[in-house]
């Protein structure tokens, strides 16, 4: 018996090892005509990125070695395709065959389901549509009160810091962003700047955290295995507290619609409850939009609903934090840069610090988009994506069969010397020539179909936050010289904090 199971083991093994060859083979056919880094045996480049702090300036590097495209090895089988060469990503880019977005995805699902940021296929264009018409200029007008209302509260927020050498502005600015974005998206208020410590503003933490950190770690990327870790059990109950407020959300809003009522009366007790805020007799949130919406002739279902207004709160809470951060420790260390943009502030506002700002004066913030721009070059929201084949793609003389994952590396292109003079300096002027020729050169909202929807949301809101701020503040550097530790996690982030000096305007 036991010299059967000895020769049933050894069998097993050696055809294990047969299949395990063949495909190590076969994926070696699929990128032998893409070059990349000599990678160690069996665990691949694995080993040169030890914290997400190492992935930028590793990648960059090869990035240049290798002239925009290369692949890299994780672990003996998987391979992906880094590319921040400009015709490649035009033919990634702009394919309708490329739409699909890779397993790294897949952790956010548990939070977003099947958004539009996660989902595929015949889903995402159907939702796509129906969601387009949510930020047209007449929509995205009407969140203009909203961006001011938090951005006052956060000003209220940094007057604490004026005075002393050094301040990380990064933690004051994602308050801020989850503010406006729960206005925004639901239609309710959640003072996350007054109360930081709630139960909706710790779980949204700790989703974001977790996410990212199941890409690192050896038990949590595997479903089997992730049961037995620690952020299993606390993922469970942030997204018990974010389904469940988002779903009350949905019914109270559902309900008030389809009595026909324009306006929320918000009683004493619901105040209490759900520190609700009414959102104004003409002005819909987000949400709003999607319960009158349909898809192939029905209405959106609770879990759609649920799933595009939490994508929406993750898209836009954490990318534009990581936006207005940047773009204030830039200005604060660039005076000529912040010194003209101030300049235009006086132009349209005179020296009043809180004028009742309308969506046209912040589309007069012609500058200040160039600063804004320029920061989105040096420092993307989002510096890497990843898209996956859903079929062959032939390019030049490289095939990729379905299935590959494609890194866009977006760090990559807007650092690359070819498409941008200068690369490393902060040079909002250099925005004041694009001509548009070379459309996949910048891109810090994607591009191409699958484009960030809500980028001219995202514009809006950061005008309007640091606007006020430069309204308010004159921005120094921090004391002692503080230089920025860039990290690749959900969004850019610095591992050392932001960290500026704020003195009072007179």
């Amino acid at each position: 018996m036991g010299a059967l199971a000895l020769v049933v083991f050894a069998v097993t093994t050696l055809l294990f090892l047969i299949w395990f060859i063949r495909l190590v083979r076969k994926n070696n056919d699929y990128y032998k005509d893409i070059p990349g880094p000599r990678p160690l045996f069996f665990f691949g480049n694995v080993f040169e990125v030890s914290t997400t702090r190492d992935i930028l300036n590793v990648m960059h590097k090869y990035a240049l070695q290798f002239n925009g495209l290369y692949k890299i090895h994780l672990g003996p089988v998987r391979k992906l395709i880094i590319a921040s060469d400009y015709k490649f990503l035009e033919c990634v880019l702009s394919s309708m065959k490329i739409l699909n977005k890779s397993e790294d995805y897949l952790y956010l699902r548990p939070w977003l389901g099947t958004g539009l940021l996660t989902s595929d296929g015949p889903k995402w264009k159907k939702h796509r549509k129906i969601i387009t018409p949510a930020f047209h200029f007449q929509i995205l007008e009407q969140f203009v009160e909203v961006f001011e209302s938090g951005g006052n509260r956060f000003v209220q927020q940094l007057q604490k810091e004026v005075g002393k050498k050094s301040v990380d502005i990064y933690p004051y600015v994602t308050l801020c962003t989850l503010d406006i974005i729960c206005e925004s998206a639901m239609g309710i208020s959640i003072n996350a700047q007054f109360d930081d410590n709630s139960d909706y503003v710790r779980s949204v933490k700790a989703m974001c955290r977790i996410t990212m950190e199941r890409l690192f770690h050896l038990l949590e990327m595997n479903d089997v295995t992730y049961p037995l870790t620690k952020n299993y059990y606390t993922q469970k109950k942030s997204l018990n507290v974010l389904h469940n407020q988002t779903n009350s959300v949905i019914n109270r809003r559902r309900k008030e619609l389809e009595n026909k009522t324009e306006a929320i009366n918000v009683t004493n007790e619901d105040k209490a409850d759900n520190n609700d805020t009414l959102f104004g007799r003409n002005k819909k949130a987000f949400l709003d939009l999607l319960l009158q919406a349909t898809v192939d002739g029905r209405p959106l279902t609770q879990e759609e609903i649920r799933e595009e207004v939490d994508t929406f709160m993750f898209e836009g809470h954490d990318t534009t934090a990581s936006a207005i951060s940047f773009a204030i420790y830039c200005l604060a260390n660039n005076a000529d840069v912040q010194a003209k943009a101030y300049e235009e502030q006086i132009a349209l506002f005179g020296g009043n610090k809180s004028p009742a700002v309308t969506y046209s004066d912040l589309q007069s913030m012609k500058y200040l988009e160039l600063v804004i721009k320029e920061t989105l070059r040096l420092y993307p929201s989002v510096p890497m994506f990843a898209r996956k084949t859903s079929e062959p793609v032939q390019y030049e003389n490289i095939f990729i069969p379905e299935g590959v994952t494609v890194n866009i590396f977006a760090y990559g292109i807007h650092r690359d010397p070819k498409y941008f003079k200068d690369p490393e300096k902060f040079d909002p002027s250099r925005f004041e020539t694009v001509d548009g020729k070379l459309p996949y050169a910048y891109i810090p909202f994607s591009a191409g179909p699958r484009n960030c929807i809500g980028q001219k949301f995202a514009m809006l809101e950061m005008k309007s936050t640091i606007s006020k701020v430069l309204r308010n503040f004159e921005l120094q550097p921090a004391t002692p010289t503080h230089t920025v530790q860039l990290a690749a996690e959900s969004v850019l982030k610095s591992a050392n904090g932001v960290k500026i000096a704020l003195k009072n305007r007179n």
